[in-house]
């Protein structure tokens, strides 16, 4: 099974990224994880002639020939960082790798709460029409991400990995499922392609 894992940060020291090593090396047996990073993404400018720059088409394929992709988001103000949205901006311009794509939801936070907020605001954003991303109803919350992994990088504390697991094996589950719930992706991707904001 393969798995693109999206690194939802430009912070070179981001327990979010930690958080998917760590689920790369941890689930190496179940699934080939490989983490793509978004922050040299150029800024999203509408390009006149819609053609997208080279990076971004390649961060497209491998999304399209991924089985699922886990996005690791902080939380900035409450919301998902820019950089975050810049990412699935590109994503949904004319190009349409995450439609019907399953996700799972991963964030880590200095704090109590573990991106929660910014978890639920990325969900609605995923449900956009140019996105239209399965989403795994469960998320992965990591909160005190400071203090929860050793010199290694391994997470610390049993039950958060137990937890992991076992949301982990439910998207694995979840990317079964919704490759046998595909029957209307070619009606969502035609809607997808025919939608336009600016003609509202």
């Amino acid at each position: 099974m393969k798995v693109i894992a999206l690194v939802g940060t430009n912070s070179n020291a981001s327990t979010n990224r930690k958080l998917l090593a760590f689920m790369a090396k941890h689930f190496s047996e179940k699934a080939d994880i490989e983490l793509l990073e978004i922050k040299e993404l150029p800024m999203f400018n509408k390009p006149a002639n819609r053609e997208l720059p080279e990076e971004v088409m390649e961060m497209a394929k491998k999304i399209e020939a991924a089985d699922g992709v886990v996005i690791g988001t902080p939380e900035y103000d409450h919301s998902i960082p820019a950089v975050l949205m810049n990412a699935l901006a590109w994503l949904s311009y004319g190009i349409f790798p995450l439609l019907n794509k399953p996700i799972m939801i991963t964030g880590a936070s200095y704090g109590t709460l573990g991106s929660s907020r910014a978890q639920l605001q990325l969900r609605q954003i995923l449900n956009a029409p140019e996105l239209k991303a399965s989403v795994l109803p469960d998320e992965f919350l990591l909160s005190h991400s400071l203090q929860a992994f050793d010199g290694q990088g391994n997470l610390i504390d049993l039950e958060t990995i137990q937890k992991l697991d076992a949301i982990f094996d439910d998207f694995r589950l979840f990317i079964k499922m919704t490759e046998k719930l595909s029957h209307a992706k070619n009606l969502l991707r035609k809607e997808a392609e025919n939608f336009d904001w600016e003609s509202l």
